[in-house]
């Protein structure tokens, strides 16, 4: 994961999306060709980071021949900055979650487990070996939020209130499942949830989605279509907040895609 975490200021919080795909390669070709992004590969090989500006945002990783026989599709996961990842972990088991696995470490890198929330949803945990420079924020192509898709927003809710000391606040907006709760860490906000009730989720089991910011929603919907992905849900008006869209790549990992609302 390179340099891209800062221990302190990210605790608590999504810090590092990274994409588990069946071909590194052709993955490479299409979100370069889409964010403009550039890769940095490890030394080491067999893992790769998503950079802008030089400085990395993110990482790639193939799925290898035993995931792929346990029938885990190419995705997108979001990993948690924690002080601690057998700590966490144990608050994980207490309040419901599982541990797929780890907690386990990487020399120079950090230590890292992976984690079911009760109701499904999957999401990491990442100790920094050592504090670093926080990923690039705030600019086309980087992380600007995540969002939890559940049945059940309660259980939920206490889960990850437990785990990582978030609140809840909801909002009232015009979502397909009615309100919006947004999860608040040290008073600002960390995350969003939404209940998955009506025809409108369709088959999708609970999950964490990733969006990433863009300057021109519609036109980066055409043109990851352009390059063999699939927009799931078209570019939409969210009032007060932007424009997204909801995209699956070439080999089925989904994501989202934001464009922030102006100021005012």
């Amino acid at each position: 994961m390179g340099d891209g975490k800062d221990a302190g200021a990210l605790l608590g919080r999504f810090c590092w999306p990274e994409a588990n795909v069946k071909d590194t390669a052709a993955a490479k070709a299409f979100y370069t060709g889409l964010f403009g992004w550039t890769v940095r590969e490890e030394p080491s090989g067999g893992y790769a980071e998503w950079q802008v500006g030089g400085k990395s945002l993110g990482g790639l990783i193939g799925l290898g021949a035993e995931r792929e026989k346990m029938g885990i599709p190419p995705h997108w996961i979001a990993y948690v900055a924690v002080a601690s990842a057998d700590e966490t972990a144990a608050k994980v088991r207490k309040h419901g979650g599982k541990v797929l696995h780890g907690p386990f470490s990487l020399p120079g890198v950090g230590r890292f487990a992976s984690i079911q929330d009760p109701t499904g949803a999957h999401f990491a945990l990442y100790q920094a070996e050592r504090p670093g420079e926080a990923p690039p924020s705030g600019i086309p192509g980087t992380m600007c939020w995540n969002e939890l898709a559940t049945p059940d927003t309660g259980r939920a809710g206490t889960f990850y209130e437990g785990v990582f000391g978030w609140t809840r606040q909801v909002m009232p907006m015009a979502t397909p499942s009615g309100d919006y709760t947004v999860f608040l860490k040290d008073g600002a906000m960390a995350a969003g949830m939404m209940e998955m009730k009506g025809e409108w989720w369709g088959d999708a089991p609970p999950h964490w989605m990733t969006y990433f910011s863009v300057a021109d929603c519609d036109g980066s919907a055409a043109k990851a279509a352009s390059l063999g992905g699939k927009v799931i849900v078209p570019p939409t008006d969210i009032p007060n907040v932007g424009r997204f869209a909801v995209i699956g790549d070439p080999q089925g990992a989904v994501f989202s895609i934001l464009r922030h609302a102006a100021p005012g």
